[in-house]
């Protein structure tokens, strides 16, 4: 019987040593190989005429007792300003494709009332339009980016959007939008031409759309001082034909960008799951489906490299995000859905491999900004909280226009059932003073992970932290508890010579500055 339970001890020693050596990961960032700058556009966010995003999100009723500049509620304002939101785009998605720009301008209380067929079938008032939009931009401090109407719009009415903002000098429109109230062009540059043009869009074909973009952006005036950023309605998810064409037909004439939109499904489209109800196998379903967009960036960008290799075409993900059931007892049509621990993971890791990619993602939106999707703000009434998602971008924006450092290590598995995924990813850049940052996240949801990092080419004198993670991974900010999910300093780490170690907990987000 001894020999039987040393025989054990012994196995169990040995098991131990080999589960310690597997979460031990051999961690190198590299300083002599400086890569692309990060674009600050890839932190962008997308704000849809949508359920509760713009309607009791930005621009709320004037009862509302909260600071306001018009009806535009300022705490959530001054929350995005603290994250330096650096791109916001409006007024869709879907929406966009049956709005008329001159619907929202003017007098408010003589605007007209139209119907929102693809979000509830609600009636807006259009109070919020291009002058409310422009206002928020500028109270926000980021660049706005217009999607233009082609579904079902014409080419004179996107012309005329574009005058009535950019145009200087005495003509009808530029001094239509003086008597408006703005004396000055707004001179917006991003503007996408079309939205989803393969479905809600238009449900067109690649070739048709190709020579559609063509046509509108022929009338895509640059006013001076106000040069153009054209972005093509790209591909959903892994339609790799429909990047091949536009490509093809339409690289060399006159395109900023293409987009490509990609949501993190739990489950299914007919069935996507709950935002906090959910156990470890809609966890572990939801973190694979995120980490895939890696695969549809990288086969998207061979194929713009083949018609691109000087890469001067962007890949502009502007729509991404997970998107589970809304809320019970709301509107199904406004897509309103808590935020968890999961969705922070999810936002960290998307990051990261947007970061990675930065020579061809140069844009991004995350869908969507309030009360809508994977927020960073919900609403209710006076009250405002920040989502768990929300400090992720509080903690990534170190990256905005930082240059990408390389890095490199073999990830352990994160295990479930027969299935697998990578337990970490991360990224890394060095900013305009010299500061480096490294953003780690581990995926794992039981288990932690030592690193052992090691910098070439990199001299540091101090190293600080701050993490972000919780229990469960269904912990969400509520409004009765809205700091549960919340940054905290991080110090599990120890300084040496050789480089650092790192003691990664499990289920969590973690950014080190090194100077």
């Amino acid at each position: 019987m001894k020999k039987i339970s040393s025989f054990l001890a012994a196995a169990m020693l040995i098991l131990t040593s080999a589960l310690q050596a597997q979460t031990t990961v051999q961690f190198s960032v590299n300083a002599n190989a400086p890569g692309s700058i990060i674009s600050k556009n890839i932190y962008g966010h997308f704000s849809e005429d949508l359920g509760r995003c713009i309607y009791d999100g930005f621009w709320v009723d004037p009862s509302i007792n909260t600071p306001k500049a018009g009806r535009i509620r300022l705490d959530v304002v001054d929350a995005l300003k603290k994250i330096k939101v650096p791109l916001l785009r409006w007024p869709g998605g879907c929406y966009a494709d049956q709005y008329h720009w001159s619907d929202g301008i003017g007098e408010p209380t003589k605007r007209p009332k139209r119907i929102n067929a693809n979000w509830g079938m609600v009636v807006e008032d259009n109070s919020f339009g291009t002058n409310e939009f422009l206002q928020l931009c500028d109270l926000v401090g980021c660049e706005p980016y217009i999607a233009g109407n082609m579904g079902s719009g014409t080419p004179q009415e996107m012309s005329n959007w574009i005058e009535y903002l950019n145009a200087d000098g005495n003509s009808t429109l530029a001094e239509l939008r003086k008597q408006n109230g703005h004396e000055k062009p707004y001179k917006v540059s991003f503007w996408g031409v079309g939205n989803e043009s393969w479905g809600c869009g238009g449900n067109m074909t690649p070739d048709f759309y190709s020579d559609q973009y063509k046509r509108y952006a022929t009338y895509c005036i640059n006013y001076p001082g106000a040069p153009l950023k054209k972005i093509a309605s790209g591909a959903n998810a892994d339609d790799y034909n429909w990047t091949e064409v536009c490509m093809k037909k339409i690289n060399k004439w006159d395109m900023w960008g293409i987009s490509m939109h990609y949501y993190t499904i739990a489950n299914n489209w007919d069935h996507k799951g709950s935002a906090t109800q959910f156990d470890e196998h809609d966890y572990f379903a939801a973190l694979k489906s995120c980490l895939h967009i890696e695969d549809l960036v990288t086969k998207h960008s061979a194929i713009m490299d083949k018609y691109d290799p000087e890469k001067k075409v962007a890949l502009a993900v502007d729509e991404w995000g997970i998107w589970t059931d809304a809320e019970p007892g709301t509107n199904p049509g406004f897509l309103y859905q808590q935020n968890s621990m999961r969705d922070a993971i999810i936002a960290a890791s998307t990051l990261n491999i947007f970061n990675n990619h930065s020579d061809r993602v140069k844009l991004a939106s995350l869908a969507q900004t309030v009360n809508v999707l994977q927020a960073l703000i919900l609403t209710n009434k006076e009250k405002m909280l920040l989502t768990p998602t929300y400090h992720v971008f509080d903690l990534y924006k170190v990256h905005q226009d930082a240059t990408l450092l390389p890095v490199q290590f073999f990830s352990p598995d994160y295990a479930y059932g027969k299935d697998k995924i990578p337990a970490i990813n991360a990224s890394a850049s060095k900013d305009k003073d010299g500061a480096v940052h490294i953003s780690l996240v581990n995926a794992d949801a039981h288990s932690a992970i030592k690193i052992n990092a090691a910098f070439l080419g990199l001299g540091y004198k101090t190293v600080t932290g701050q993490i972000l993670t919780s229990a469960a991974f269904t912990d969400i900010n509520s409004f009765e508890n809205p700091n549960k999910v919340k940054p905290a300093t991080f110090s599990d780490f120890k300084a040496s010579a050789d480089g650092l170690t790192v003691n990664l907990p499990a289920l969590s987000v973690v950014v080190l500055e090194i100077k």
